[in-house]
């Protein structure tokens, strides 16, 4: 070994050192493989079909909400729960399903299968936290576009104030990356279920009713 290659070796690193290194590098390491299953945990991977699947039984949740809505309206002087019980605002969603509970039947359809949402054991134990469907506060039956139910991941120009949602038909509205991944479902007064990404769901508000009209939508929040 000549005298450069010795000076090399001694100018580097001590057993010491390279302990320390070793041991901080296995460290990051770890904390990584950590942070990558977590990841992996919380994306789990969903096939299309299965995506697919979970939106037509939120549709056919969706379909029985309205035949709800039409048989409750029919027995209550032609008005929806909501203009009759008095909910004013999102802590009451439940409160305009509860009183449907004859015409519902069981809880379990108002909860999607797409959402990280439990569905109530029954109405009396029934909270917003069971729910995945707003609840449009305005719809009449005479004006069939407006939206009377729908996936609780919708978003309009201004944030929600008590839970309520304000749009006017031409407000940008869209879905969240939540449940169908920016898509989402939405019952019309109709009675009709509508399957909308964000530009259907824009149209359908357009169509809803007069721009200088305001709907409101309580979210099960």
């Amino acid at each position: 070994m000549n005298s450069t290659s010795r000076r090399v070796l001694q100018q580097g690193f001590s057993l010491t050192e390279l302990v320390v290194i070793i041991g901080a590098t296995a460290i990051v390491g770890g904390l990584l493989v950590v942070v990558l299953t977590h990841g992996e945990k919380k994306k789990p991977n969903i096939s299309p079909q299965m995506a697919n699947a979970r939106q037509i039984n939120c549709v056919n949740n969706l379909k029985e909400v309205g035949l709800a809505y039409r048989i409750w309206e029919g027995d209550n002087g032609d008005k929806f729960p909501m203009a009759v019980s008095g909910i004013q605002n999102g802590e009451d969603t439940f409160r305009c399903y509860q009183v449907m509970s004859n015409e519902l039947s069981t809880p379990r359809i108002l909860a999607c299968p797409a959402d990280t949402r439990t569905a109530a054991v029954d109405f009396n134990q029934l909270e917003n936290r069971n729910i995945s469907y707003f609840v449009g506060l305005d719809a009449q039956d005479s004006r069939p576009q407006m939206f009377l139910s729908g996936d609780r991941n919708i978003r309009g120009p201004a944030k929600p104030g008590n839970g309520v949602l304000n749009v006017r038909p031409g407000d940008k509205i869209t879905w969240t990356a939540e449940m169908h991944v920016n898509q989402g479902n939405v019952g019309l007064s109709d009675g009709s279920v509508q399957r909308w990404p964000n530009a259907g769901l824009q149209k359908g508000l357009q169509d809803s009713g007069d721009s200088t009209n305001v709907w409101r939508l309580a979210l099960p929040e």
